[in-house]
């Protein structure tokens, strides 16, 4: 069996009843317009991949729910019209990674699949599932960049130091395996009220930049953010976006809602940043909860933030 083949007898293909369909040509939806199908994937720009897993979240006593956050996020991003600059790209769904195993095993299959499609030089975005998939999708990219450059965007810092992987380990895993450059990691719109202190000093004494909610807005969002990218040399950037950054009105159905937090206008401006430079490789969705959604709010969110990313 080629590399090609393996990759994909270890992915069920998305539900075709998800990719929405309008039949308006004025009108064109992004269900109409992804592929779906293994065909498209050597000639596609971008891949979108899932893990529908919540073990990882349960492991950090956190209430499950997020292994349902993919599907919830195709069946909104394939509502939308097709944004303009990206007609005329191929953007190619395969769906989700095998979750009837462990979490370790998980992460294995998630880091090979996704390790094997930036190799083929694809953009990759991954739909979670619990914010352990950081991880993989974190590791796979340092394989293949020599200078990476990682933003987490959450209300938490990630760093539990704990004898099994779950949902507060990743970052940690990271940085202590040194797939991390702690000077090129950015932690951004954490709150300090959300995080213990002795994981913050742990930050800060392996040289991590931390710029919480407060510090943003003091500084501006854009300004700041813009700042970083245009004084950073970097191959390759890694974006974590945790849907629970965003303030609960906006993000009710997460992993761990606060009243306080990142707007939807302020998260999907960060994604236009993202968007806009050549150098983002990876976006990363995760923490989302359908359970606990209201009127779909949190997977159209996540499914504008995909969108925004793109359109750049």
């Amino acid at each position: 069996m080629s590399i090609h083949q393996k990759l994909f007898s270890e992915i069920k293909s998305p539900a075709k009843d998800l990719f929405y369909i309008r039949n308006d040509p004025d009108d064109k939806r992004m269900g109409e317009f992804v592929q779906w199908n293994e065909e498209y994937y050597d000639n596609s720009d971008i891949i979108i991949i899932g893990c529908p897993q919540d073990i990882g979240v349960r492991r950090n006593k956190g209430r499950p729910g997020t292994a349902n956050g993919p599907v919830e996020i195709r069946r909104s991003l394939y509502r939308f019209p097709v944004p303009e600059n990206l007609r005329d790209k191929l953007v190619v769904d395969i769906g989700d990674i095998n979750t009837d195993m462990n979490l370790e095993e998980i992460h294995q299959i998630l880091m090979d699949t996704a390790l094997k499609i930036l190799k083929d030089g694809k953009q990759l975005i991954v739909l979670g599932g619990g914010n352990d998939i950081s991880y993989p999708d974190c590791k796979a990219l340092s394989e293949i960049s020599d200078d990476m450059l990682v933003f987490n965007i959450d209300s938490h810092f990630d760093v539990r130091e704990d004898e099994r992987t779950h949902s507060g380990t990743p970052y940690r895993q990271l940085l202590e395996e040194e797939f991390i450059h702690p000077p090129k990691f950015y932690e951004l719109a954490n709150k300090k009220i959300a995080n213990s202190p002795a994981h913050d000093e742990y930050l800060r004494r392996k040289g991590v930049n931390i710029y919480n909610l407060s510090e943003l807005r003091k500084n501006g969002i854009s300004k700041t953010i813009e700042g970083i990218l245009s004084g950073e040399k970097a191959d390759s950037i890694f974006w974590g976006f945790d849907m629970d950054s965003v303030r609960a009105v906006d993000a009710p159905g997460v992993s761990a809602p606060y009243p306080v937090g990142l707007t939807a206008e302020e998260i999907c401006e960060i994604a236009v940043i993202a968007g806009n430079d050549n150098r983002s490789r990876v976006l990363e969705i995760s923490e989302l909860n359908p359970r606990f959604d209201v009127d779909s709010r949190t997977s159209k969110l996540a499914a504008m933030i995909i969108l925004y990313f793109m359109n750049g």
